[in-house]
C-alpha cells in the first residue's frame, strides 16, 4: 500500500479517535436512498444541535473504537453507514429520530452513550429524554413542590385562626 494513503488512513482514525473526546453520544445510522438535499437538511440541524455528522469507512471506524476504549458495534459496521458525534446524551439522536420519521431511507441502527453500546430501540429511547434544560426544569419543581406545600399549609392555617382571633375580640 502506498504510504500516502496510510498516513492519510491513519489521520482519519486520529481524527475520529478525537472526535469521541468528550462526546455524549454517537450514533451509527444508514443513510442509503436519502437525495444530497435531504441529508444537507439533515448535517444543518444537527449542527445547529452541536451534533456532527461524517461517513467514514467501517474499517476506520472500528480501528477508532478500539484505539478510544469504547466498545466494538462489529454488527453495526457493515454497508453504507454515518456516524453522529453529539456533545450531549440526546441531541443527536433526538435529531436523527425526528428526521427518520419524515424520511424512511434513515434508519437509526445503533451507537454508544456514556461507554455502554446501544441497540436502535435503546438510542430512540435516548432520543425520548428531554434535553438538559428540560431536565433541570424537573429536577427544580421536584425541589421547589415540598416548600409550596408547606407555604400553603402555613396559609391555610393561618386563614383558619384570622377569622377565630377576630371573633373572640
Amino acid at each position: 500500500m502506498n504510504q500516502q494513503v496510510l498516513n492519510s488512513k491513519k489521520e482519519t482514525v486520529a481524527q475520529i479517535v478525537k472526535s469521541f473526546e468528550g462526546v455524549g453520544s454517537f450514533t451509527v445510522v444508514s443513510y442509503q436512498g436519502l437525495t444530497v438535499a435531504e441529508l444537507e437538511e439533515l448535517r444543518k440541524a444537527l449542527k445547529k444541535e452541536g451534533a456532527c455528522f461524517g461517513v467514514y469507512k467501517n474499517t476506520l471506524v472500528k480501528r477508532a473504537l478500539k484505539e478510544a476504549n469504547q466498545p466494538e458495534l462489529d454488527g453495526l459496521l457493515n454497508g453504507a453507514n454515518a456516524f453522529v458525534f453529539s456533545k450531549e446524551l440526546g441531541a443527536g439522536p433526538k435529531v436523527l429520530t425526528k428526521f427518520a420519521k419524515k424520511h424512511e431511507h434513515l434508519v437509526v441502527k445503533g451507537g454508544i452513550a456514556e461507554g455502554a453500546a446501544l441497540d436502535a430501540a435503546q438510542v430512540k429511547a435516548i432520543a425520548a429524554l428531554p434535553d438538559k434544560n428540560g431536565m433541570l426544569s424537573m429536577f427544580l419543581s421536584c425541589l421547589n413542590a415540598p416548600i409550596q406545600k408547606f407555604a400553603a399549609t402555613v396559609k391555610a392555617l393561618a386563614d383558619k385562626q384570622s377569622p377565630e382571633a377576630g371573633a373572640a375580640a
